[in-house]
């Protein structure tokens, strides 16, 4: 079919001449080799599971190699729009007709249209993961991991982003777990703390970046008290020294060993805010990167304590372990709208850096004791009640290196955290959806 696939023209021409029971859709048609009766197995499935949509795994092929690439299984939090379904994946056609039907048909878009249809249809249809590697795939100099990652904020793609998030947004409204602009005020408390603000800093097994990231906070100037407390999650490299050394000559600097050895950044966050150092606000710096200048904290609390918001997000700038920029730079999320970015906030992987909370909200909320996503599921948490201000302006340098926690990951690294994510979204949506009816029955 000519026409770019994830159109609705493209789609409506390919719905109107279906006649068969499935529809067979290959977005890399001439890079697929199916595996031996692989249709066959993809209608088994189908036929069986009454799937609306069914997708497997496959082989990555290169010149020299085969590597099997699992996917993930598809959960009700699975609602990216980048989620990976592979090349090739098999529509129940019966599925594609009543999901149109009762949802509305695919509205005009000529980028979100096949995203608009899975969402459609997986409503009252399952989508199945067959865990079978059912063809190959032959690698192609396509963008690279970073550039799929950091897509979504392309000002390219935000016309393409546009369409997605309304697609996004009407199906939250069908599933009842969209959610209006209607958010709380930050209660404001009448507890006393030692200073107005912490730099919370977790850190395990960062010697070479611990001391910048903790006198990029030191040198920060502000017209309120603040302290920097860096949780130390029993390092084994000398990072310990490293804090103790910085300790002795700067007292504002909080070092905290865990009593627990099962903490995770997210548990780190958690003893942060609880102990006694803690000031009125904490902003986030991880153990490798730096604030931009020496006013990013007081950017950061001053739109805390002159807004009502339940979150502050910055902007950040990628860089290499030199500092030097690197692509895509700017990270700044202007896909954010005061009215609708708490509901876009489910279709995105992330809600960006630097962040500053609310010290006695964030400890009636907690963050989840893992080490990947507690950021976001905090954020997601927060902005279904309280509104998010946002800085669009950077404040703080991202480092991309080698001893990332995120650098070189295998596939199962990925997907491990990619489901996790979704698991997430899932949770997320379902208290979504019982605040929506809650609000509807008060109504």
């Amino acid at each position: 079919v000519a026409g770019p696939l994830p159109s609705q023209k493209t789609l409506d021409l390919i719905l109107n001449q279906t006649q068969t029971k499935y529809l067979l859709l290959l977005s890399e048609v001439k890079q697929i080799s199916p595996e031996l009766k692989a249709l066959e197995r993809f209608l088994e499935i189908a036929e069986s599971t009454k799937a609306g949509m069914v997708y497997s795994d496959f082989y990555d092929v290169s010149e020299h190699e085969k590597i099997f690439h699992p996917l993930i299984d598809y959960q009700p939090g699975s609602v990216r729009d980048d989620f990976d379904f592979g090349a090739m994946t098999l529509f129940s056609t019966s599925a594609i007709r009543k999901a149109l039907k009762r949802y509305g048909g695919i509205p005009q878009v000529k980028s979100a249209g096949l995203y608009d249809l899975r969402l459609k249809v997986s409503i009252d249809h399952p989508i199945h993961h067959l865990k079978e590697p059912l063809y190959s795939l032959i690698k192609t100099n396509g963008p690279s991991p970073s550039e799929r990652l950091f897509a979504y904020l392309d000002p390219q793609n935000r016309v393409i982003q546009k369409e997605m998030e309304a697609v996004f947004t009407d199906y939250l409204k069908k599933i009842g777990a969209y959610l209006p602009p209607n958010f709380k005020e930050v209660e404001r408390t009448d507890k006393s703390f030692l200073v107005e603000a912490s730099v919370i800093i977790p850190v395990r097994n960062r010697r070479e970046t611990i001391a910048e990231a903790v006198k990029s906070a030191l040198s920060q100037e502000t017209d309120f008290s603040f302290n920097v407390i860096v949780v130390d999650n029993h390092s084994t490299d000398g990072t310990a020294t490293i804090l103790n050394d910085l300790a002795k000559h700067h007292s504002t600097l909080k070092h905290i060993v865990p009593k627990r050895r099962d903490l995770g950044i997210g548990g780190c966050w958690n003893e942060a805010l609880h102990s006694e150092a803690s000031g009125r606000y904490a902003v986030q710096l991880d153990s490798d990167d730096l604030y931009s200048s020496p006013h990013t904290l007081q950017k950061m609390v001053d739109m805390l304590r002159q807004g009502n918001y339940g979150l502050v997000i910055g902007s950040y700038t990628l860089v290499d372990s030199n500092l030097q920029e690197i692509p895509p730079g700017l990270v700044d999320h202007r896909e954010w709208t005061d009215a609708n970015g708490h509901n876009n906030a489910l279709r995105i992987n992330g809600l960006g850096a630097p962040r500053a909370f609310n010290t006695s909200l964030m400890r009636k909320i907690g963050f989840l004791n893992v080490s990947y996503g507690e950021d976001y599921a905090a954020a997601l948490r927060i902005c279904r009640e309280y509104r998010v201000g946002r800085i669009y302006e950077n404040l703080y340098l991202c480092r991309r290196w080698s001893g990332n926690s995120d650098a070189g990951l295998s596939i199962e690294e990925i997907n491990r955290k990619d489901a996790f994510k979704d698991k997430i979204r899932t949770e997320e949506i379902a208290t979504r959806q019982k605040i929506a009816r809650d609000i509807e029955q008060r109504a």
